[in-house]
Protein backbone atom coordinates (compact mmCIF):
# COMPACT_ATOMS: atom_id res chain seq x y z
CA UNK A 1 0.00 0.00 0.00
CA UNK A 2 1.50 3.32 -1.05
CA UNK A 3 -0.35 5.64 1.32
CA UNK A 4 -3.66 5.90 3.13
CA UNK A 5 -6.44 8.02 1.68
CA UNK A 6 -8.13 10.79 3.64
CA UNK A 7 -11.14 8.56 4.47
CA UNK A 8 -8.80 5.80 5.66
CA UNK A 9 -6.90 8.17 7.96
CA UNK A 10 -10.24 9.48 9.24
CA UNK A 11 -11.40 5.94 10.08
CA UNK A 12 -8.10 5.23 11.80
CA UNK A 13 -8.33 8.37 13.94
CA UNK A 14 -11.98 7.62 14.70
CA UNK A 15 -11.08 4.13 15.91
CA UNK A 16 -8.32 5.45 18.14
CA UNK A 17 -10.83 7.79 19.78
CA UNK A 18 -13.04 4.86 20.84
CA UNK A 19 -12.65 3.73 24.45
CA UNK A 20 -11.08 0.29 24.59
CA UNK A 21 -9.32 0.60 21.24
CA UNK A 22 -5.61 1.30 20.98
CA UNK A 23 -3.01 0.67 18.29
CA UNK A 24 -3.00 -3.09 18.93
CA UNK A 25 -6.74 -3.48 18.37
CA UNK A 26 -6.60 -1.19 15.33
CA UNK A 27 -4.09 -3.61 13.82
CA UNK A 28 -6.33 -6.56 14.70
CA UNK A 29 -9.30 -4.92 12.98
CA UNK A 30 -7.27 -3.99 9.91
CA UNK A 31 -5.82 -7.48 9.58
CA UNK A 32 -9.21 -9.12 10.12
CA UNK A 33 -11.28 -6.96 7.75
CA UNK A 34 -8.59 -6.08 5.17
CA UNK A 35 -9.40 -2.37 4.84
CA UNK A 36 -10.42 0.60 6.94
CA UNK A 37 -13.53 1.14 4.84
CA UNK A 38 -14.57 -2.45 5.59
CA UNK A 39 -14.17 -1.65 9.30
CA UNK A 40 -16.37 1.43 8.89
CA UNK A 41 -19.05 -0.58 7.11
CA UNK A 42 -18.86 -3.68 9.32
CA UNK A 43 -21.82 -4.71 11.48
CA UNK A 44 -21.57 -6.10 15.00
CA UNK A 45 -21.34 -9.73 13.85
CA UNK A 46 -18.39 -8.96 11.56
CA UNK A 47 -16.60 -6.98 14.28
CA UNK A 48 -16.92 -9.58 17.04
CA UNK A 49 -15.69 -12.24 14.63
CA UNK A 50 -12.27 -10.60 14.94
CA UNK A 51 -10.15 -12.22 17.65
CA UNK A 52 -9.70 -9.70 20.49
CA UNK A 53 -12.84 -7.67 19.72
CA UNK A 54 -15.65 -8.25 22.22
CA UNK A 55 -19.27 -7.10 22.06
CA UNK A 56 -18.79 -3.91 24.05
CA UNK A 57 -15.91 -2.77 21.84
CA UNK A 58 -17.89 -3.64 18.72
CA UNK A 59 -20.87 -1.62 19.98
CA UNK A 60 -18.60 1.32 20.76
CA UNK A 61 -17.20 1.25 17.22
CA UNK A 62 -20.68 1.18 15.69
CA UNK A 63 -21.81 4.06 17.93
CA UNK A 64 -18.80 6.15 16.89
CA UNK A 65 -19.54 5.84 13.16
CA UNK A 66 -21.81 8.87 13.28
CA UNK A 67 -18.74 11.03 13.95
CA UNK A 68 -16.95 9.95 10.78
CA UNK A 69 -17.77 13.11 8.73
CA UNK A 70 -16.33 15.24 11.54
CA UNK A 71 -13.09 13.24 11.51
CA UNK A 72 -12.87 13.40 7.73
CA UNK A 73 -13.14 17.21 7.85
CA UNK A 74 -10.50 17.33 10.57
CA UNK A 75 -8.10 15.21 8.53
CA UNK A 76 -8.58 17.38 5.45
CA UNK A 77 -7.78 20.49 7.48
CA UNK A 78 -4.78 18.83 9.09
CA UNK A 79 -3.36 17.67 5.74
CA UNK A 80 -3.78 21.17 4.32
CA UNK A 81 -1.82 22.65 7.24
CA UNK A 82 0.82 19.94 6.87
CA UNK A 83 1.09 20.60 3.14
CA UNK A 84 1.72 24.28 3.84
CA UNK A 85 4.56 23.19 6.14
CA UNK A 86 5.95 20.82 3.50
CA UNK A 87 4.88 17.77 5.50
CA UNK A 88 2.82 14.62 5.25
CA UNK A 89 1.26 11.82 7.31
CA UNK A 90 2.77 8.34 6.99
CA UNK A 91 0.86 5.33 8.32
CA UNK A 92 2.11 1.96 9.52
CA UNK A 93 0.76 0.46 6.27
CA UNK A 94 2.56 2.88 3.95
CA UNK A 95 5.59 1.96 1.87
CA UNK A 96 7.44 4.96 3.29
CA UNK A 97 7.11 3.77 6.88
CA UNK A 98 10.61 3.06 8.32
CA UNK A 99 11.38 -0.67 8.40
CA UNK A 100 13.32 -0.50 11.68
CA UNK A 101 10.48 1.29 13.47
CA UNK A 102 7.92 -1.20 12.15
CA UNK A 103 9.76 -4.00 13.99
CA UNK A 104 9.37 -2.63 17.54
CA UNK A 105 6.71 -3.89 19.94
CA UNK A 106 4.53 -0.76 19.83
CA UNK A 107 5.18 1.17 16.59
CA UNK A 108 3.25 4.42 16.16
CA UNK A 109 0.25 4.03 13.87
CA UNK A 110 0.74 7.45 12.31
CA UNK A 111 3.83 9.59 11.82
CA UNK A 112 3.72 13.30 11.04
CA UNK A 113 6.77 14.09 8.92
CA UNK A 114 8.39 17.31 7.74
CA UNK A 115 11.00 16.50 5.11
CA UNK A 116 11.50 12.97 3.88
CA UNK A 117 12.32 9.54 5.27
CA UNK A 118 14.49 7.54 2.86
CA UNK A 119 15.97 4.05 2.55
CA UNK A 120 19.30 5.51 3.66
CA UNK A 121 17.75 6.08 7.09
CA UNK A 122 17.88 2.35 7.74
CA UNK A 123 21.52 3.04 8.59
CA UNK A 124 20.70 5.25 11.56
CA UNK A 125 22.27 5.78 14.97
CA UNK A 126 20.52 7.55 17.83
CA UNK A 127 22.62 10.05 19.80
CA UNK A 128 21.09 11.18 23.09
CA UNK A 129 22.14 12.68 26.39
CA UNK A 130 21.69 15.29 29.08
CA UNK A 131 20.26 18.76 28.55
CA UNK A 132 23.14 20.13 30.67
CA UNK A 133 26.30 18.60 29.18
CA UNK A 134 29.87 19.28 30.25
CA UNK A 135 32.44 20.71 27.84
CA UNK A 136 33.83 17.17 27.54
CA UNK A 137 30.38 15.87 26.60
CA UNK A 138 29.94 18.49 23.88
CA UNK A 139 33.40 17.92 22.41
CA UNK A 140 32.99 14.15 22.34
CA UNK A 141 29.52 14.43 20.81
CA UNK A 142 30.96 16.55 18.01
CA UNK A 143 33.85 14.15 17.41
CA UNK A 144 31.70 11.01 17.46
CA UNK A 145 28.88 12.46 15.38
CA UNK A 146 31.37 13.68 12.78
CA UNK A 147 32.71 10.12 12.55
CA UNK A 148 29.19 8.73 12.30
CA UNK A 149 28.35 11.12 9.46
CA UNK A 150 31.57 10.35 7.62
CA UNK A 151 30.36 6.80 6.93
CA UNK A 152 26.98 8.06 5.72
CA UNK A 153 24.90 7.07 8.74
CA UNK A 154 21.81 9.10 9.67
CA UNK A 155 21.88 10.71 13.12
CA UNK A 156 18.62 10.44 15.10
CA UNK A 157 17.97 12.56 18.19
CA UNK A 158 15.23 14.41 20.04
CA UNK A 159 15.95 18.10 19.32
CA UNK A 160 16.15 18.83 23.06
CA UNK A 161 18.61 21.22 24.63
CA UNK A 162 22.12 19.95 25.26
CA UNK A 163 23.48 16.79 23.65
CA UNK A 164 20.56 16.46 21.21
CA UNK A 165 21.18 19.95 19.88
CA UNK A 166 24.92 19.31 19.51
CA UNK A 167 24.19 16.06 17.63
CA UNK A 168 21.84 17.75 15.15
CA UNK A 169 23.96 20.87 14.65
CA UNK A 170 27.15 18.84 14.09
CA UNK A 171 25.40 16.69 11.48
CA UNK A 172 24.11 19.78 9.70
CA UNK A 173 27.57 21.36 9.69
CA UNK A 174 29.01 18.20 8.19
CA UNK A 175 26.30 17.97 5.53
CA UNK A 176 24.90 14.64 6.77
CA UNK A 177 21.35 13.37 7.30
CA UNK A 178 19.57 13.80 10.61
CA UNK A 179 16.11 12.97 11.98
CA UNK A 180 14.59 14.91 14.88
CA UNK A 181 11.88 13.09 16.83
CA UNK A 182 9.54 15.36 18.82
CA UNK A 183 7.36 15.01 21.88
CA UNK A 184 4.97 17.62 20.46
CA UNK A 185 3.39 18.50 17.14
CA UNK A 186 5.79 19.08 14.23
CA UNK A 187 4.42 22.63 14.03
CA UNK A 188 5.36 23.42 17.63
CA UNK A 189 8.84 24.93 17.99
CA UNK A 190 10.28 23.47 21.17
CA UNK A 191 12.62 24.42 22.64
CA UNK A 192 12.12 27.86 21.06
CA UNK A 193 15.85 28.50 20.63
CA UNK A 194 16.00 25.54 18.22
CA UNK A 195 13.45 27.06 15.87
CA UNK A 196 16.04 27.33 13.06
CA UNK A 197 16.33 23.53 12.97
CA UNK A 198 12.68 23.23 11.90
CA UNK A 199 13.73 24.80 8.61
CA UNK A 200 17.20 23.26 8.25
CA UNK A 201 16.57 19.60 9.17
CA UNK A 202 13.73 18.84 6.67
CA UNK A 203 16.07 19.85 3.83
CA UNK A 204 18.52 17.04 4.69
CA UNK A 205 16.39 14.67 6.75
CA UNK A 206 13.13 14.80 8.66
CA UNK A 207 11.32 16.19 11.68
CA UNK A 208 9.02 13.46 12.99
CA UNK A 209 6.28 13.09 15.60
CA UNK A 210 3.39 10.74 16.33
CA UNK A 211 1.45 13.63 17.87
CA UNK A 212 -1.17 15.69 16.05
CA UNK A 213 -0.43 19.24 14.94
CA UNK A 214 -0.59 21.72 17.78
CA UNK A 215 0.19 19.18 20.52
CA UNK A 216 2.12 20.83 23.37
CA UNK A 217 5.46 19.40 24.62
CA UNK A 218 3.99 17.92 27.79
CA UNK A 219 6.25 15.76 29.96
CA UNK A 220 3.98 12.72 29.50
CA UNK A 221 4.75 12.73 25.74
CA UNK A 222 8.49 12.26 25.96
CA UNK A 223 8.67 8.57 26.94
CA UNK A 224 6.74 7.69 23.76
CA UNK A 225 9.03 10.03 21.81
CA UNK A 226 12.06 8.21 23.24
CA UNK A 227 10.89 4.78 22.09
CA UNK A 228 10.65 6.15 18.53
CA UNK A 229 14.20 7.54 18.71
CA UNK A 230 15.60 4.12 19.59
CA UNK A 231 13.14 2.36 17.29
CA UNK A 232 14.34 4.27 14.24
CA UNK A 233 17.96 3.32 14.93
CA UNK A 234 20.28 0.34 14.67
CA UNK A 235 21.79 1.45 17.97
CA UNK A 236 21.72 4.20 20.58
CA UNK A 237 24.76 6.18 21.72
CA UNK A 238 24.32 7.72 25.18
CA UNK A 239 26.55 10.69 26.00
CA UNK A 240 26.26 11.98 29.59
CA UNK A 241 23.05 11.48 31.53
CA UNK A 242 21.91 11.13 35.11
CA UNK A 243 20.59 7.74 36.18
CA UNK A 244 17.01 9.00 35.92
CA UNK A 245 17.53 11.03 32.73
CA UNK A 246 15.45 10.70 29.58
CA UNK A 247 18.47 9.31 27.73
CA UNK A 248 18.49 6.33 30.11
CA UNK A 249 14.87 5.75 29.18
CA UNK A 250 15.84 5.72 25.50
CA UNK A 251 18.59 3.20 26.30
CA UNK A 252 16.10 0.93 28.09
CA UNK A 253 13.77 1.09 25.08
CA UNK A 254 16.71 0.13 22.87
CA UNK A 255 17.32 -2.89 25.09
CA UNK A 256 13.68 -3.96 24.79
CA UNK A 257 13.84 -3.49 21.02
CA UNK A 258 16.96 -5.66 20.79
CA UNK A 259 19.06 -2.77 19.50
CA UNK A 260 22.69 -2.01 20.33
CA UNK A 261 23.59 0.44 23.12
CA UNK A 262 26.79 2.46 23.31
CA UNK A 263 27.92 4.73 26.14
CA UNK A 264 30.65 7.30 26.61
CA UNK A 265 32.48 6.79 29.92
CA UNK A 266 32.77 9.87 32.11
CA UNK A 267 34.05 11.41 35.32
CA UNK A 268 32.74 9.35 38.25
CA UNK A 269 32.49 12.49 40.37
CA UNK A 270 29.86 14.30 38.31
CA UNK A 271 26.12 13.70 37.92
CA UNK A 272 26.26 13.81 34.11
CA UNK A 273 28.21 10.55 34.03
CA UNK A 274 26.02 8.54 36.42
CA UNK A 275 23.87 6.95 33.73
CA UNK A 276 26.51 6.19 31.11
CA UNK A 277 28.92 4.70 33.65
CA UNK A 278 26.15 2.51 35.07
CA UNK A 279 25.19 1.22 31.62
CA UNK A 280 28.82 0.22 31.06
CA UNK A 281 29.23 -1.22 34.56
CA UNK A 282 26.12 -3.40 34.16
CA UNK A 283 27.26 -4.56 30.69
CA UNK A 284 24.19 -3.03 29.07
CA UNK A 285 26.25 -0.78 26.80
CA UNK A 286 29.52 -1.01 24.92
CA UNK A 287 32.13 1.48 26.12
CA UNK A 288 32.90 3.97 23.36
CA UNK A 289 36.22 5.80 23.11
CA UNK A 290 36.03 6.58 19.41
CA UNK A 291 33.68 5.98 16.52
CA UNK A 292 35.44 2.74 15.54
CA UNK A 293 34.01 1.11 18.68
CA UNK A 294 30.56 1.69 17.19
CA UNK A 295 31.47 0.45 13.73
CA UNK A 296 33.01 -2.75 15.10
CA UNK A 297 29.73 -3.60 16.82
CA UNK A 298 27.50 -2.67 13.87
CA UNK A 299 29.82 -3.88 11.09
CA UNK A 300 27.60 -6.67 9.79
CA UNK A 301 24.57 -4.35 9.72
CA UNK A 302 26.23 -1.41 7.96
CA UNK A 303 28.60 -3.25 5.64
CA UNK A 304 27.49 -1.25 2.55
CA UNK A 305 28.53 1.97 4.31
CA UNK A 306 31.95 0.68 5.29
CA UNK A 307 33.09 0.67 1.66
CA UNK A 308 35.40 3.64 1.29
CA UNK A 309 33.69 4.92 -1.84
CA UNK A 310 30.40 5.26 0.02
CA UNK A 311 31.66 7.57 2.74
CA UNK A 312 30.28 11.08 3.01
CA UNK A 313 32.95 13.78 2.78
CA UNK A 314 32.78 17.14 4.54
CA UNK A 315 31.62 19.87 2.21
CA UNK A 316 34.86 21.81 2.69
CA UNK A 317 37.70 22.66 0.30
CA UNK A 318 40.81 23.24 2.37
CA UNK A 319 43.72 25.42 1.32
CA UNK A 320 47.33 24.47 2.10
CA UNK A 321 47.39 26.66 5.23
CA UNK A 322 44.28 25.02 6.70
CA UNK A 323 45.57 21.54 5.90
CA UNK A 324 48.86 22.31 7.64
CA UNK A 325 47.05 23.58 10.74
CA UNK A 326 44.88 20.46 10.91
CA UNK A 327 48.01 18.34 10.59
CA UNK A 328 49.57 20.27 13.50
CA UNK A 329 46.50 19.66 15.66
CA UNK A 330 46.42 15.90 15.21
CA UNK A 331 44.09 14.26 17.76
CA UNK A 332 45.04 16.33 20.82
CA UNK A 333 44.16 19.80 22.05
CA UNK A 334 47.00 22.19 21.21
CA UNK A 335 47.81 25.73 22.39
CA UNK A 336 47.91 28.47 19.76
CA UNK A 337 51.64 29.09 20.38
CA UNK A 338 52.43 25.43 19.65
CA UNK A 339 50.31 25.54 16.49
CA UNK A 340 52.23 28.59 15.29
CA UNK A 341 55.55 26.89 16.05
CA UNK A 342 54.61 23.65 14.28
CA UNK A 343 53.27 25.38 11.16
CA UNK A 344 55.76 28.25 10.95
CA UNK A 345 52.85 30.69 10.57
CA UNK A 346 52.35 33.82 12.67
CA UNK A 347 49.91 33.60 15.58
CA UNK A 348 47.61 36.06 13.81
CA UNK A 349 47.57 33.95 10.64
CA UNK A 350 46.91 30.79 12.66
CA UNK A 351 43.98 32.42 14.46
CA UNK A 352 42.51 33.56 11.15
CA UNK A 353 42.63 30.09 9.61
CA UNK A 354 41.48 28.43 12.85
CA UNK A 355 38.42 30.68 12.88
CA UNK A 356 37.60 29.60 9.32
CA UNK A 357 38.05 25.94 10.24
CA UNK A 358 35.84 26.38 13.30
CA UNK A 359 33.10 27.94 11.17
CA UNK A 360 33.32 24.89 8.88
CA UNK A 361 32.86 22.59 11.88
CA UNK A 362 36.35 21.09 11.66
CA UNK A 363 37.97 22.71 14.71
CA UNK A 364 36.80 23.54 18.22
CA UNK A 365 38.29 26.30 20.39
CA UNK A 366 38.74 25.39 24.05
CA UNK A 367 39.46 27.60 27.08
CA UNK A 368 43.00 29.00 27.31
CA UNK A 369 43.34 29.44 23.51
CA UNK A 370 43.67 25.72 22.96
CA UNK A 371 42.22 24.10 19.84
CA UNK A 372 41.20 20.57 18.90
CA UNK A 373 40.28 19.03 15.56
CA UNK A 374 37.18 16.90 15.12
Amino acid sequence: MHSLSVPDIAVLKLLLSVEGIGPARVRLLKNGLSSFQNILNADKIALVSINGINESVAEAVIAAKKDFPEYEDKVNQELLRLSNLGGEIISLWDDKYPDLLKKIYDPPILLYVLGEMTEQDYYSLAVVGTRIPTNYGKIMTEKLVTGICEKGMTVVSGLARGIDTVAHSTTLKFGGRTIAVLGCGVDVHYPPENRKFYEEIPRVGAVVSEYELGTSPDAVNFPRRNRIISGLSLGTLVIETRENGGAMQTAHFALEQNREIFALPGNVNIHQSEGTNRLIKESKAKLVQDVNDIYEELAYKIQPLLNKENRVKPKVDLNMFQEKILEALGNEQVHIDIIAKKTGFSTADCLFHLLTLEMEGLVKQLPGTHFIAY
